[in-house]
């Protein structure tokens, strides 16, 4: 977004506007080392680089944090060299955020977007261990012992998993589960199903610590609550 160096100074705390004024017209504000002296000139606040006797001034941004039902046959990328669809595309351009973490291209659910990245640490880093839930197709029913075993922790490529939450919600010709993992391995709920011989057919992620996807369409996002980033952040 472009908007004139007197309010990207005033915004830096650099000086007031009026102080601004006389530090363009003396030749002091540079945009990207080119020197600046016309009042009416603009940056972008999202690529330009600003300073005053060289020395930058950044805008303090405000944090966002955002909930987006990511479908599925979408990735987790700001961007793809292959031009497949990513979450990127639901979110308004003007708004600079990344994912955090990563859902798989066939899972859909609740996904953050922040610019954040102290936050984006808390969820994302095993030592804060923030639980995520998932809600999952199976092919087939699950015995007990199965499912008592995923509970214990199951070993996957060579390393043995955290204990993990497993409950059958609906019982039909395929079982539906609540799964809760408390680590983020690569694709591990499909990993840790598949090991106990019943492939996943359908996933979603329907929680992020105490942050709730809910009723929220595929595709769409809202801002978190700032229950939800407190529920993080403490």
């Amino acid at each position: 977004m472009e908007i004139r160096l007197q309010k990207w100074l005033s915004q830096a705390g650099v000086a007031s506007r009026r102080k601004a004024e006389e530090l363009i017209l003396s030749g002091q504000v540079s945009v990207n080392d080119a020197v600046i002296t016309e009042l009416g000139a603009r940056a972008d606040t999202l690529k330009d680089n600003v300073t005053v006797n060289g020395v930058s001034c950044e805008i303090a941004k405000a944090k966002i944090y955002m909930a987006l039902h990511k479908p599925e046959g979408v990735i987790t990328t700001v961007s793809d060299q292959f031009n497949r669809p990513t979450v990127m595309d639901f979110i308004p351009a003007e708004l600079a955020v990344y994912p955090v973490g990563r859902l798989d291209y066939d899972t859909s659910g609740l996904l953050i977007l922040t610019n954040d990245g102290i936050f984006a640490q808390r969820i994302a880093h095993p030592r804060h261990v923030v639980p995520k839930t998932y809600i999952a197709t199976l092919k087939g029913l699950p015995p007990e012992d199965a499912l008592a075993a995923f509970r214990c922790g199951i070993i996957i490529e060579g390393q043995r998993t955290a204990p993990a939450e497993i409950e059958i919600i609906k019982k039909e010709s395929n079982a539906k589960v609540r799964i809760k993992l408390h680590e983020g391995r690569n694709r591990q709920v499909r990993k840790m199903c598949e090991a106990i011989g019943h492939r996943v057919l359908s996933l979603k992620r329907v929680a992020v610590g105490d942050i709730e996807l809910g009723k929220l369409p595929k595709g769409q996002w809202r801002h978190l609550t700032k229950e939800e980033v407190l529920s993080i952040s403490l």
